[in-house]
C-alpha cells in the first residue's frame, strides 16, 4: 500500500474515534472514509488491534517529533525547555490518546492496543514497528530528557556538567507530564521551568 493511503486509513481512524468510542468504531466505515477496501485495510493492519497499534504509535512519534521542534526553536536552552512543557501541554490537550500515553490513563472510549505475540506475518515495515512495545510514561520522561541533553549539551561538557545536565532535563520532563494534569497558567511554564533550573543551579 501507498503510504498516503496508510495515511488516509489512520486519518478515518482518528476521526472516527473523536466521534465514538473505539468499540464502536467499525472497519468498513474506516475503509470508505478513506477511500479504500476493507480488504485493503485488513491486508495493511491485519486487523482492528493492529490499526489501534499503528494508530497510537503515529500519535506517540507525533508528539516526539513535537518535542524535537521545540528543543530546537530557540538558542536560549529555558526558551527551549519552556516550549518543550508547552507542547506536551498542548498535545496532551489535543490528543486524548496523547494524554493516555503520557500518563497511563486510559478510559474505555480509547483503544489499548495489546503487544502483538509472536513473530510478526506482516509484510508492511511501518506496521511491524507497530506491533512492538508502546512508550510508557516513564518511556517518554527518558526519551524527552536525553533528547533535551543531545540538544543543550555543549561541546565542551564535562562528565560532571552532563550529569548536571541530565538531572536538570529530567525534572524538566516530568515537569512536562505534571503540566498534562494541571496545566499552567499563560506564561506560568517559564517560571516553571525556572524555578527548576534556578533550583538545580543553587
Amino acid at each position: 500500500m501507498m503510504p498516503a493511503a496508510r495515511q488516509s486509513l489512520l486519518d478515518a481512524a482518528y476521526t472516527a474515534l473523536a466521534r465514538r468510542p473505539w468499540s464502536a468504531v467499525r472497519m468498513v466505515d474506516v475503509a470508505a472514509a478513506a477511500g479504500v477496501s476493507r480488504q485493503t485495510l485488513y491486508n495493511e493492519f491485519g486487523g482492528k488491534d493492529g490499526l489501534a497499534r499503528a494508530l497510537v504509535r503515529r500519535e506517540a512519534d507525533g508528539y516526539l517529533a513535537g518535542v524535537e521542534r521545540a528543543l530546537a526553536g530557540s538558542a536560549d536552552p529555558l526558551e527551549r525547555l519552556t516550549a518543550t512543557v508547552e507542547w506536551t501541554a498542548a498535545a496532551a490537550r489535543d490528543s486524548a490518546l496523547v494524554r493516555a500515553m503520557l500518563t497511563g490513563c486510559w478510559n474505555e472510549r480509547l483503544p489499548r492496543p495489546g503487544l502483538c505475540t509472536g513473530p510478526s506475518c506482516v509484510a508492511v515495515p511501518a506496521q511491524r514497528r507497530a506491533e512492538g512495545s508502546l512508550p510508557s510514561p516513564e518511556d517518554f520522561v527518558r526519551i524527552v530528557r536525553d533528547r533535551a541533553v543531545a540538544v543543550l549539551a555543549g561541546p565542551g561538557a564535562t562528565q560532571c556538567d552532563g550529569a548536571e545536565l541530565a538531572r536538570s532535563c529530567e525534572l524538566v520532563a516530568r515537569l512536562a507530564l505534571s503540566c498534562v494534569a494541571a496545566p499552567p497558567d499563560e506564561g506560568g511554564a517559564e517560571d516553571l521551568v525556572r524555578g527548576v533550573l534556578s533550583r538545580r543551579s543553587a
